[in-house]
């Protein structure tokens, strides 16, 4: 709801067996799972440098710009969504930036993947904010079809730019690539 705190649940979807809620503060641990369990499926662990006090200060600091939301079946939790603000200039006003969702395998199939997509599009129409965009890797095949079953658009034409490690230190020195 418009000037309801942003990482407050708009609904907390509810179906049989299925309950959506944010994160609450003591949960960093069980974000960071959910954190390696897709990076691992992603082929990505080398990745993984948080640590749980990162996520906790993220999600739980004193000006929190991070949300998280869990996915629980029948009270376990089986999945989540970790997401931000994004803003489109051209559009004038805020949407979601989505940067990860994850269901556990063992409980693909049971429209938990498409309930949490369905709550941070409510969250959106419910704010006034304008979109919820995400990545999603070139190679999964499985999640690019589930994308678009769900009205999502690939946006072919836009390519991420990414800017870290040695390159961010130079670019923030002001320094030449090479």
């Amino acid at each position: 709801m418009p000037g309801q705190k942003v990482g407050a649940s708009v609904s907390g979807i509810r179906e049989a067996g299925l309950r959506i809620r944010p994160a609450r503060p003591g949960e960093a641990g069980l974000v960071l799972g959910f954190v390696r369990e897709l990076a691992e499926y992603e082929k990505l662990t080398h990745e993984v440098d948080a640590t749980e006090a990162m996520i906790d200060n993220a999600l739980f600091g004193p000006n929190p710009r991070t949300f998280c939301d869990f996915a629980e079946w029948d009270g376990e939790p089986v999945g989540f969504a970790l997401w931000f603000l994004n803003f489109s200039s051209f559009r004038g006003r805020h949407g979601i930036y989505l940067e990860d969702v994850f269901v556990q395998p063992a409980h693909r199939g049971k429209g938990i993947g498409k309930a949490v997509l369905r709550h941070l599009a409510k969250r959106c129409v419910a704010e006034g904010w304008t979109r919820l965009e995400w990545a999603v890797l070139d190679w999964n095949t499985p999640s690019i079809r589930f994308y678009q079953a769900q009205g999502a658009v690939l946006m072919d034409e836009w390519t991420i730019c990414r800017v870290t490690g040695p390159a961010l230190m130079r670019l923030a020195a002001g320094e030449v690539a090479r």
